[in-house]
């Protein structure tokens, strides 16, 4: 394995990271790596940033289209997703790490108890929002380790 490989595939570390923890933008920081490899490598090589990049844009795509749909059954309201982003990324900074899910959770639930005035549905709405976070991590996740695996497959091959 070359320096190069190596470096992008610690740069791929990084980038799966930032999917699972949603702090950075891990699938475009992997496909950045797949980028650079395909930009070193040359010929073929473009062929798999090609794949990683429709793997990634699909993902994109499905995340939002999947999580949309399970909110909506739910009835939780974009501003209620609003308001948790929000405190998710001051929780971000007030405690790191752990902040940005611990203010997203609290601040979804308050604003669904404020918006419905009743524990229990308010509850059931964050649990939503939880699943439906989780469902986009997964399918972001997802897309970056095809492009990863494309990027495995060109290296085995080559």
């Amino acid at each position: 394995m070359s320096a190069l490989e190596v470096i992008c595939a610690l740069i791929m570390v990084v980038g799966l990271f930032g999917v699972v923890v949603q702090v950075l933008p891990g699938s475009l920081i992997v496909l950045g790596a797949v980028l650079i490899w395909a930009i070193a490598t040359g010929g073929g090589a473009w062929w798999v940033f090609v794949i990683g990049a429709l793997a990634v844009v699909a993902a994109g795509v499905g995340k939002y289209l999947l999580a949309g749909r399970g909110l909506k059954r739910a009835g939780v309201p974009n501003s209620t997703l609003i308001w948790g982003g929000i405190a998710g990324v001051v929780g971000f900074f007030v405690v790191p790490v752990i902040g940005l899910p611990l203010f997203f959770v609290l601040a979804v639930f308050l604003a669904e108890w404020i918006r419905l005035r009743d524990l229990a549905p308010a509850w059931s709405s964050t649990k939503s929002a939880l699943k439906a976070t989780g469902v986009t991590i997964l399918v972001e996740l997802a897309g970056a380790m095809v492009a990863i695996g494309a990027w495995v497959v060109a290296l085995i091959v080559t």
